[in-house]
Parts: C-alpha cells; sequence; structure tokens
C-alpha cells in the first residue's frame, strides 16, 4: 500500500493535566514525531501487518528530522525533497482532550512539484491500494489531488478537506472519507447521509464520514450502513480519523458492513494512545465484536 502525506509534519505533542488560556504550563510528557496524516495511517498499517511506503514532500532540517522518524518507525520511504522547510504541528492534550495547532506548510516551487508527480506515478503502478490524506502545501493548486488520483490505476481513498476535497471528487476517488463538520461545510447539508449522497453523485465511489463518538456512517452504490463503538473511549482523538482511514484501506476485500465495523474498531482503538498513529490492540480486539451495525434505509430521504 501507498500513503500520500503530501503535507507532511513533525508533531510535537505536550500532555499537561488541565489547559487554562494565558497561563503558563509544565507538561507532564513531551513527545516529537514525524506526522501528517498519511504517515499516521502508515504507521497503524504497519501495525495492522500491512506492507507500507511513504511517499511525499520534505524540505529543510525539520523535514530531514519527518525523514529520520519514519525509517526509525520502521516504515519504507520514497519521501521527495522540496525546497521550502517543512511544518510543524502542535497539539496540547489535557484531561482528555486535544487542542492542535496546525502550521500551513511552505510553498511548493513547479519544478518540485513535477519531480514529486513523476516519482509517485511510478511508485503507484506498483501499490495495491493509494491513500492521499491531509491538507495541501501553501501554492498547490486545490486539483493536486486529483491529478495524482487520475494517474493511479489502482484503488484510491482520499481524506482532505474544503476545495481539494470538491476537486478531488471529479477524479473519482473509490473512497472519501470526511468528518462530519467537512461534509456540512462542502455541501452545505447538515445531514450525513443526504450529504454523502452529494459527493457520490460528484464522483466519489463511496463515502465513509465520521460522526465521532456516534461513529462512521458508510454511503455507497450498494447500500447505507451506520456503525457504532458501545460506548466512548476517553483519550487523545487526534489519531482516530487517520486509523478509520487506515482500516478502510486494508479492508477493500471486505463486505462493507464488514469493513465499517472494522474502521469502527481501528479507529476507537486510536483514542487510549497519546500520539496519532498508534493503536491499542487489546483495546480493538475487546470492542471488535462489540460494534453496533445498523442497514439505514437507502430510500429514506429521497
Amino acid at each position: 500500500m501507498l500513503t500520500v502525506t503530501l503535507n507532511a509534519a513533525l508533531d510535537v505533542t505536550y500532555q499537561v493535566p488541565a489547559l487554562t488560556l494565558g497561563e503558563s504550563h509544565r507538561p507532564s510528557a513531551v513527545d516529537t514525531r514525524a506526522g501528517g496524516k498519511g504517515i499516521n495511517v502508515a504507521r497503524v498499517l504497519r501495525t495492522l501487518g500491512h506492507e507500507t511506503m511513504v511517499t511525499g514532500l520534505v524540505g529543510g532540517q525539520t523535514g530531514a528530522a519527518i525523514r529520520a522518524d519514519v525509517m526509525a518507525a520502521g516504515l519504507r520511504e520514497a519521501l521527495f525533497e522540496m525546497a521550502g522547510p517543512s511544518r510543524r504541528t502542535v497539539t496540547i492534550v489535557s484531561d482528555h482532550a486535544a487542542t492542535s495547532v496546525n502550521e500551513p506548510g511552505p510553498p511548493v516551487s513547479i519544478s518540485d512539484w513535477t519531480d514529486f508527480v513523476g516519482g509517485y506515478n511510478a511508485l503507484a503502478a506498483r501499490a495495491s491500494v493509494v491513500v492521499l490524506s491531509g491538507s495541501l502545501p501553501g501554492n498547490l493548486p486545490e486539483d493536486a489531488y486529483a491529478q495524482l488520483i487520475r494517474a493511479t490505476p489502482t484503488p484510491t481513498i482520499l481524506d482532505t478537506s474544503d476545495g481539494p476535497l470538491l476537486a478531488g471528487l471529479a477524479a473519482r476517488p473509490d473512497v472519501v472519507k470526511p468528518n462530519a463538520a467537512e461534509l456540512a461545510a462542502v455541501t452545505g447539508i447538515g445531514d450525513p447521509v443526504t450529504a454523502a449522497r452529494l459527493l457520490l453523485a460528484r464522483g466519489a465511489g463511496a463515502v465513509v464520514a465520521s460522526l465521532g463518538a456516534a461513529g462512521l456512517v458508510a454511503v455507497t452504490e450498494d447500500g447505507v450502513w451506520r456503525a457504532a463503538a458501545p460506548e466512548a473511549l476517553r483519550g487523545n482523538p487526534t489519531g482516530a480519523g487517520d486509523a478509520c482511514v487506515a482500516a478502510l484501506a486494508a479492508g477493500f476485500d471486505l463486505d462493507w458492513p464488514t469493513r465499517l465495523a472494522e474502521a469502527v474498531a481501528v479507529s476507537a482503538a486510536a483514542v487510549p494512545c497519546p500520539l496519532a498513529g498508534d493503536i491499542d490492540m487489546d483495546t480493538y480486539r475487546e470492542l471488535r465484536p462489540a460494534i453496533a451495525l445498523e442497514e439505514l434505509d437507502a430510500h429514506a430521504d429521497r
């Protein structure tokens, strides 16, 4: 499998007992690791036992640190160098909630983008599934993901938001994975099933929407299903969406109800972990038999 992170980051996570605006804090733990949504997906896929290649753009000293940490994590990488320095993100985890500050990422030159696209085409030709995740660096066009999807001969999963999500639909990704807020933002529709159907009409093969503690809903040409864990878990939810994408990538040979239940269990297993990209396999094994799955009326709102 191939994961694409065009806006890779060096993630810094602070653990504090409580976060109070305007006050100084002394973290009980500080962790620094390579991040960006695609790298997080690759970490989870590796934990699930799948061979994964990480690609994307990195630059500067921050980029060197990202590359070194990816390799230290045992992930294979084909990261491409760019002139600008990679971004950093800061997440403060306190009282079972997470607050993030995400830098936008550097501008990417035309030559750096051209080099990446050429390398990507060769990598995608050998991949069983391609996951394209996260925001775009500063000056890449909104159809950057669409360009890559059109060049991909294998199944694709797109996890992004706003303009890049809408532009990506025209390239007909096999699965798109917005959360409920992202889905409402691009469609103007509050009901996730109705909004997901609009994305199907615009080119998505299937839509899996994250509903937070309420689980996931999958809207496909074959049916509509909702799945949820029996109870909300406490911890850091920032990696749950990436874990969900990893499970969807790993489950392309499963029927949709099974695939969705797997995705809920894997994403829930990320919440007890302090860092995005990790999952607790004991939590996964405990939750998986308890996932509640419901088939919804595919024509209820038509």
